[in-house]
C-alpha cells in the first residue's frame, strides 16, 4: 500500500486517509466503558424496535415527516439526548476539579480533561439550547399564526437532520480519534495546524459546519413563515409575543450564522491548505478571528434567550389570568435587544488591548442592553401584579427564571465594566454568571415550555409531582454548583484547570460537585417524568384546552391533527382565542379537504451523505469525501426534478369528533 506524509508527519494512506487503529482510544478506561455502555444500549433499543416492528413507522411517521409539529418534537427528543451527553461531561470536570486539590492528580489527564471541556461547551451551545429552541419555535409559531405548516416543509426537514448529522459528528470523536482541545470557540493560534494537530480540531470544524447549515436554513425558512404565512386579518402587531420573538430570532441567525460559517472556512484553509489568515506571521492575525467569532458569538447568546423570553411571556399571562402587561413595550424591548447584540461583542476581549475609547463604547453599550431586558422583568412582574396566579409547574419555573436570569444579569453588568473584568475575565467568576443566564434562562425556559405545551402535542398532562421535584433539584442545585464558582473567581481561580496547589479551594469544588449532582436528580427525574406520564396518560388525559391559554395555538385540539385548525380563523386582534371563546367558541363539524406536503426522505439521505463527507475529510479520506459530495449533489437534483411531492388529506378522513378530541 503506497503512502504519503502529510507536514506533521503523518502517514497517510490513500484508503484510509490517516485513520488507524492507534486512533481508537484502547489506553482510555473512560471511553472504553462509555462505548460499551452505548453499543448494548444501542443494541437494546435495536432489538426492541425490532420486536415492537417499530422500524417502519418510525421511517413513515417520524424520520421522512416534514409536519413542523413532529419535526419540533424532534429536535427536542435530540436536545434531551444531546443534554444527557453534555452533562456527562459537566461531571466529569466537576468531579476531576473535587478531586485535584494540593497535588493531587485526580481521575482526568490534561489531554483529556482539555477535550472534556471542549466539548461540553460546544455539545451544550449548538446541540442542546439551539435544539431546543429551535424545537419549540418549529412547533408552536406556525399554530400561533394559523399556518397549516412552515413556508419549506422539506427545507424544515432537512435542516434538522442537518443539525442531527452535526451532533452524531461530534459523538463519533468520543470513539474514534479524539475532540478539539481548545475550548468551545477554538481560537487561534492554538486551533492552528501547528498547535492543534491530530483530527480533534478537524472534528470541531465540521461538525459545526454542517449544523451550521441546518441553523442557516431553519431560520430563513422561519422568517419567511412568519411574514408570508399569517392567517387572514393577522396584522404584525396581533402576533403572539412569542411570534415576535421567533421573528427576532431568527433575523439574528439569518445575520449572524454566516460569519461563524466564514470564520470557520478560513479557519478550515489554514489547517488544510496552508493559508495564514489566522496565523501570527505571513501578513496573517488570530485577532481577525477573535473579532470575527464574537461578532456571532454575542448575538449567539441571544438567539438563544430571546425566544426564552417569549416562551416565559405566553406562560406569564396564561398562570395570572390577565393579557401581558405592556405588549408593545415587550415588542420593542425585543426588537431593540436584536439591533443592540450586534454592538456588544468586544467585551468579550477588554483585555486584549483594544484601548481605552474602544472599551468604553462597548462597556457603555453592553449597560444599556441590559435596559430592555429589564423592561420585560418589570413587564412580566407587572403582569402577575394582582392577577389570579397559579403556580403550576409551568410558573414556577417562570419564577425561578426571574430570580436567577435577574441575578445573572446583575453579574453581567459588573462585567461589563472594563476595569472590573480585567480582574474577573478568565475566572469562574465569568464561568457563574454565564450559566447563570443560560441554565436560568434557557433551560428554566425549555422546562418551563415542555411542561406548558406537552399537554396540547399529546393529550395528556405530565405529572406535577415529578414535574415539582425537577424543578427543585434543578433550581437548588443550580445555585450549590455556580455560587462557589462567583466566589472561587473573586480569589482569582481562573478557568479550565484541570488540578490545582491551593487545598483551600476544595471545599468550594466539592460543594459545586454537589450541586451537579442535585441536578443530575432533576435530569432523572425529567425522564422519569416522561415515562410515567406516557405509561398513565389516561390517567392524565385533559381537555382541548389544560391551562385556559390565550394564544391562537390553542384554537387546535389536542393532540393536533394533521390538518392543525379545525376551522377558518379570522384575525380581529390580539388574543384572538380569548374572544373566540368569550363569544362561544365550536369545534367545526364539517372539513374541506386540505392541501399538505408530502414526506419524503430526502433530507435525510442529504444529512446521511454530510456526515459520511465530514468524516471523511476529518480522516483526509478523499475518495470518500468526492463520493459523498457527488452524492449529495445527485439527491439534490433528482429532488428537484421530483414534482410529485404534494397530496390533499380527503375530508372523509376526518370526523368531527376526532376533530373535537377531549372536550375541555
Amino acid at each position: 500500500m503506497s503512502t504519503e506524509v502529510a507536514n506533521a508527519g503523518e502517514v497517510i494512506s490513500p484508503i484510509f486517509g490517516r485513520l488507524t487503529l492507534d486512533w481508537i482510544p484502547y489506553h482510555e478506561p473512560i471511553l472504553i466503558g462509555t462505548f460499551a455502555g452505548v453499543a448494548l444500549g444501542g443494541l437494546a433499543v435495536l432489538a426492541l424496535m425490532t420486536y415492537f416492528r417499530l422500524w417502519m413507522p418510525l421511517w413513515r411517521d417520524w424520520v421522512t415527516s416534514v409536519d413542523h409539529k413532529k419535526i419540533g418534537i424532534m429536535y427536542m427528543v435530540l436536545g434531551f439526548i444531546m443534554m444527557v451527553r453534555g452533562f456527562a461531561d459537566a461531571l466529569m470536570m466537576r468531579a476531576q476539579q473535587a478531586m485535584a486539590a494540593g497535588g493531587a492528580t485526580g481521575y482526568l489527564p490534561p489531554h483529556h480533561f482539555d477535550q472534556v471541556f471542549t466539548a461540553h461547551g460546544v455539545i451544550m451551545i449548538f446541540f442542546v439550547a439551539m435544539a431546543f429552541v429551535t424545537g419549540v419555535m418549529n412547533y408552536v409559531m406556525p399554530a400561533q399564526i394559523g399556518a397549516r405548516d412552515v413556508a419549506f416543509p422539506f427545507l424544515n426537514n432537512f435542516s434538522f437532520w442537518m443539525t442531527v448529522a452535526g451532533a452524531l459528528l461530534v459523538n463519533i470523536s468520543l470513539f474514534v480519534g479524539e475532540f478539539g482541545r481548545v475550548g468551545w470557540l477554538a481560537f487561534p493560534p492554538l486551533s492552528g495546524a501547528a498547535y492543534s494537530t491530530g483530527p480533534g480540531m478537524d472534528y470541531y470544524l465540521w461538525s459545526l459546519q454542517i449544523a451550521g447549515v441546518g441553523t442557516t436554513l431553519s431560520g430563513i425558512n422561519l422568517i419567511a413563515t412568519i411574514l408570508k404565512m399569517r392567517a387572514p386579518g393577522m396584522k404584525l402587531m396581533d402576533m403572539s409575543v412569542f411570534t415576535w420573538t421567533t421573528l427576532c430570532t431568527n433575523v439574528l441567525i439569518v445575520a449572524a450564522f454566516p460569519v461563524l460559517t466564514a470564520s470557520l472556512a478560513l479557519l478550515t484553509l489554514d489547517r488544510y491548505l496552508g493559508t495564514h489568515f489566522f496565523t501570527n506571521d505571513f501578513g496573517g492575525n488570530a485577532m481577525m478571528y477573535i473579532n470575527l467569532i464574537w461578532i456571532w458569538g454575542h448575538p449567539e447568546v441571544y438567539i438563544l434567550i430571546i425566544p426564552c423570553f417569549g416562551i416565559f411571556s405566553e406562560i406569564v399571562a396564561t398562570f395570572s389570568g390577565k393579557p401581558l402587561f405592556g405588549y408593545k413595550a415587550m415588542v420593542y424591548a425585543t426588537a431593540c435587544i436584536m439591533v443592540l447584540s450586534f454592538v456588544v461583542w468586544l467585551h468579550h476581549f477588554f483585555t486584549m488591548g483594544s484601548g481605552a475609547n474602544v472599551n468604553t463604547f462597548f462597556g457603555i453599550t453592553t449597560m444599556i442592553i441590559s435596559v430592555p431586558t429589564g423592561v420585560k422583568i418589570f413587564n412580566w412582574l407587572f403582569t402577575m401584579y394582582k392577577g389570579q396566579v397559579r403556580l403550576e409547574v409551568p410558573m414556577l419555573w417562570t419564577i425561578g427564571f426571574l430570580v436567577t436570569f435577574t441575578i445573572g444579569g446583575m453579574t453581567g453588568v459588573l462585567l461589563a465594566v472594563p476595569p472590573v473584568d480585567f480582574q474577573l475575565h478568565n475566572t469562574l467568576f465569568l464561568i457563574a454568571h454565564f450559566h447563570n443566564v443560560i441554565i436560568g434562562g434557557v433551560v428554566f425556559a425549555v422546562y418551563a415550555a415542555v411542561s406548558y405545551w406537552w399537554p396540547k402535542a399529546f393529550g395528556f398532562k405530565l405529572d406535577d409531582r415529578l414535574g415539582k421535584a425537577t424543578f427543585w433539584f434543578w433550581f437548588i442545585g443550580f445555585w450549590f454548583a455556580f455560587m462557589p464558582l462567583y466566589a472561587l473567581g473573586l480569589m482569582g481561580v481562573t478557568r479550565r484547570m484541570n488540578s490545582y496547589a491551593d487545598a483551600a479551594w476544595q471545599p468550594y469544588f466539592i460543594v459545586a460537585a454537589f450541586g451537579a449532582l442535585l441536578i443530575l436528580c432533576g435530569i432523572i427525574c425529567t425522564f422519569a417524568n416522561f415515562g410515567y406520564s406516557i405509561l398513565n396518560r389516561k390517567k392524565l388525559a385533559c381537555g382541548n384546552d389544560p391551562w385556559n391559554g390565550r394564544t391562537l395555538e390553542w384554537a387546535m385540539q389536542s393532540p393536533p391533527a394533521p390538518y392543525n385548525f379545525p376551522q377558518e380563523i379570522h384575525v380581529r386582534g390580539r388574543d384572538e382565542f380569548w374572544r373566540m371563546k368569550q363569544e362561544g367558541f365550536t369545534w367545526a363539524e364539517s372539513y374541506a379537504p386540505i392541501h399538505m406536503p408530502k414526506n419524503t426522505a430526502t433530507g435525510f439521505l442529504l444529512a446521511a451523505f454530510a456526515l459520511a463527507f465530514g468524516f471523511a475529510m476529518v480522516w483526509y479520506i478523499w475518495w470518500l469525501a468526492g463520493l459523498a459530495f457527488l452524492a449529495m449533489i445527485a439527491i439534490g437534483i433528482g429532488h428537484t426534478f421530483n414534482y410529485n411531492r404534494d397530496y390533499f388529506i380527503p375530508a372523509t378522513t376526518v370526523t368531527a369528533t376526532e376533530a373535537k378530541g377531549a372536550t375541555a
